[in-house]
């Protein structure tokens, strides 16, 4: 198989490559035509898999000192089979869309955008089938049975790459592999500039470069502009390369690669380095070493095979894994992908920066001709509820790790733009602090509260470090719980009075939500008793105070006795979503949203009250609990109202719950149109959003909160909740055990050919499914919710 560079040397000698036809040669230093390429969208949300290396802190830090080799900071996602966006650097910077490989025969050119029949495994797993690294194995096999594509997917822990290996098998003569990738260097899909080297390929922005190299080499190669140049329409047409550009010129784009990688003699296997880089030569160097390194030995390192370590050492770090796994339906095979998947998505430049979701909602309707982190930011409340996983699972590193990291996401006077007052969380930011959605959610400024008062109960915050925190952190937070202030950054300027919020924990309404009030009663209760142990007597009285007269005006403000549902099942007493008022009887209207008009807030119910028993600001049997359960459960209401959905899955003959956020919620497909949400930028009347699984968990935690007050959580019960609400979760997970975001709840037209329960391309791997999936198992093991506040419970007495 000839090299690269003897390929280029030919090439230069002969003065031409071929450009369509052998009349339209040209020379093979012109740079490819059709600038700026296609218009740029992100990949397929719906991720089956996501990957890096696994990286042990030193100091709570990860540091080149740390081991003996870089940090490798790479991650990859999976989504239909194929590579998708592949970060580097910080854990939101793609650099490319995908990568596919493309078979060719003397009669037929399949790519892997096309259909194919594609299952998805993991290269390393213990005797009951679990999981022990996120390195993956992909297999694709054409419909008609002309060859199988296998790939195997992980990270170089020694370096910056990207490892494919692809192995294709036939019974074919003349058979070929291609490999495609699109780049989007520097997190978009524009401004990119390619070339063909004697190394392979190379692409880049300013500073950022990204190369790919072959351990055997390419037999010939090309770059151009996506969709105009880039040599898959020829290659679909001839079967064969019918086009070569050695560069983009001095015009940048959306670019593209395309390289043969050799002949298919019934079986081949090349070896692929994706790298990254400063500049050019230390890129390639990157992919040569990895490439140097060799599949064996890169792949024992990310597996933390013998003496090396990877992620093999992490799970065996998490001491309550076992006996946690006993609590599952399955073995504990979610469980632990799980935990891969919650650490996987912590920044490895910041560390402890917990990440909503390796993946852009809906991306492959979304734009990409500027930088995006999609949900691949911080999101406080998201960020809590992973943190709370990590403590359940056994891993208090992480969770100390990422509540030290908060401090970079609070407003302060150092705040860049802010002109108002400080102490709570910034809405959305980027794993490195930078400023991306301002809106004041105040469950967000109780939730750092509520985590170092459990860090503390768990010995992993000592009394002197809490002391710290309080005066450093959680004092201005707990300040801002009590006396508000006024929200003065970027659009923002709003004067926020709570506990009425600016934002509850769907960001789109104001005012008082039952979710956020548990999450300030219990931030202050919590704050209260730190307050204490720091001598701030004056403030823990405050605090509680403060905290009682929230708890006293709950049903007062949120709990409607005249509620107009149209539910037989109702008798007008229930807890409502959110209202803008403290009159819960009167009929205000909600504001529109993601293309729905607003509604009574009397008609719109939610899970929302369940926190409220969760944290301990009510009592699982509460009158205003209890009552509104009916409603919550209801699945006669109108479509556009009902929450609870009931799934069949194939081969289980039960039936398990799912839920809606809220009645009237638009974020999700378009029913009646079958588009993507917000697709193409515009809102319209017909979105809907689907059921998200991790509901399943929050209703899974009010059965053990229920059944522990009453005294009944004995083994039946036990094993209810473990074959209901565990178990549904598992059956919402996707081939490659990632919990999604939303599922289809088989409402409104469907062009995407989902099943019942399957989840959509809004965000896959959602952080906060995984987390309540381990959060719901700790419970069951404890019989005891986990992140329960009992201090709570027993100042509210």
């Amino acid at each position: 198989m000839k090299k690269l560079s003897s390929l280029t040397l030919a090439l230069v000698a002969a003065g031409l490559v071929g450009c369509g036809s052998a009349n339209n040669a040209v020379e093979s230093q012109q740079a490819a035509p059709g600038a700026p390429g296609d218009k740029p969208y992100w990949a397929y949300s719906g991720k089956t898999g996501i990957g890096t290396s696994y990286e042990a802190y030193k100091q709570g830090q990860y540091s080149d000192e740390a081991s003996t080799e870089t940090v490798s900071k790479v991650w990859f996602s999976i989504a239909k089979g194929m590579i998708t966006e592949t970060m580097f650097g910080l854990i939101h910077q793609a650099q490319i869309k995908d990568m596919q490989f493309i078979v060719t025969g003397p009669d037929f050119t399949v790519t892997e955008q096309d259909a194919l029949d594609v299952s998805i495994d993991y290269l390393d797993k213990d005797a009951q089938g679990r999981p022990l690294s996120l390195a993956y194995k992909v297999i694709s096999k054409d419909k008609q049975g002309r060859f199988t594509l296998e790939k195997h997917i992980f990270t170089d822990p020694d370096g910056q790459t990207l490892f494919v290996r692809a192995k294709v098998e036939t019974e074919l003569d003349g058979v070929k592999l291609f490999v495609n990738v699109n780049p989007y260097v520097n997190n978009n899909g524009l401004n990119d500039f390619a070339k063909v080297a004697d190394e392979g390929l190379v692409a880049w922005e300013g500073d950022n470069y990204l190369t790919l190299q072959s351990s055997s080499g390419f037999k010939q190669a090309s770059v151009g502009f996506t969709g105009q140049s880039d040599g898959l329409a020829q290659l679909k047409a001839s079967h064969s390369m019918a086009q070569r550009y050695t560069s983009t010129g001095a015009q940048s784009g959306n670019v593209n690669w395309l390289a043969e990688l050799g002949d298919v003699d019934q079986q081949a296997t090349f070896d692929l380095a994706l790298s990254f880089g400063k500049s050019q030569s230390t890129s390639f160097q990157e992919g040569a070493q990895s490439l140097k390194r060799g599949y064996h030995q890169v792949l024992a390192h990310y597996n933390g095979e013998g003496d090396m370590i990877g992620w093999r050492d992490y799970l065996s770090s998490l001491e309550p894994m076992q006996k946690l796994s006993g609590y599952t339906a399955d073995q504990g095979k979610l469980l632990y992908t799980s935990a891969l998947v919650l650490k996987a998505q912590e920044d490895k430049t910041h560390a402890g920066a917990l990440i909503a979701s390796l993946s852009n909602p809906w991306g492959d309707t979304v734009a990409a001709e500027q930088g995006h982190t999609g949900y691949k930011a911080v999101w406080v409340r998201d960020f809590y509820q992973v943190a709370m996983a990590f403590l359940a699972m056994g891993d208090p590193q992480t969770a100390l790790t990422a509540f030290e990291y908060l401090e970079k996401v609070q407003v302060t006077d150092k705040t860049p733009g802010n002109q108002g007052d400080t102490g709570w969380f910034l809405q959305k930011t980027h794993v490195d602090g930078e400023l991306e959605w301002v809106g004041v959610q105040l469950d967000q400024t109780a939730m750092p509260i509520m985590l170092a008062w459990k860090l503390w109960q768990a010995g992993v915050l000592s009394d002197e470090k809490l002391v710290y925190w309080y005066k450093r952190m959680l004092q201005p937070a707990a300040e801002f719980l009590v006396e508000g202030g006024l929200a003065k950054i970027l659009w923002n300027d709003t004067q926020i009075t709570p506990p009425a919020t600016q934002q509850e924990r769907w960001e789109e309404q104001d005012g008082f939500s039952p979710s956020t009030t548990a999450a300030i009663i219990a931030g202050l209760v919590a704050a209260s008793d730190i307050a204490k142990l720091a001598g701030d007597n004056a403030g823990s009285d405050r605090y509680m105070a403060t905290a009682k007269r929230y708890d006293s005006e709950v049903e007062s403000t949120m709990f409607t006795t005249e509620g107009n549902l149209p539910s037989k099942q109702s008798d007008g007493k229930y807890f409502f979503r959110i209202g803008k008022d403290a009159n819960p009887n009167t009929n205000t209207k909600l504001s529109d949203n993601n293309g729905r008009a607003g509604m009574d807030k009397k008609q719109i119910i939610d899970g929302g009250f369940l926190e409220l028993v969760r944290y301990g600001v009510r009592a699982a049997d509460a009158s205003s609990i209890t009552n509104t359960l009916p409603e919550y459960e209801d699945e006669n209401l109108p479509e556009n109202l009902r929450v609870k959905y009931s799934f069949n899955f194939a081969g289980d003959p039960n039936s398990y719950p799912g839920y809606r956020r809220y009645g009237n919620d638009g974020y999700g497909e378009d029913e009646i149109r079958g588009t993507n949400y917000a697709e193409q930028g515009q809102n319209t009347a017909g979105q809907r959003g689907r059921v998200w699984p991790f509901f399943t968990g929050e209703r899974g935690h009010y059965e053990i909160a229920a059944a522990s007050q009453a005294n009944t959580l004995n083994d039946k019960a036990v094993q209810r909740i473990k074959y209901t609400y565990i178990k549904g979760m598992e059956h919402f997970a996707n081939e490659g055990l990632m919990l999604p975001e939303q599922v289809w709840d088989g409402v409104g037209v469907n062009p995407f050919g989902y099943t019942l329960g399957e989840g959509t391309n809004s965000a896959t791997p959602l952080a906060w499914t995984h987390a309540e999936y381990v959060k719901l198992v700790r419970s069951l093991a404890d019989k005891q919710v986990w992140d329960h506040y009992p201090i709570v419970e027993q100042a509210l007495k």
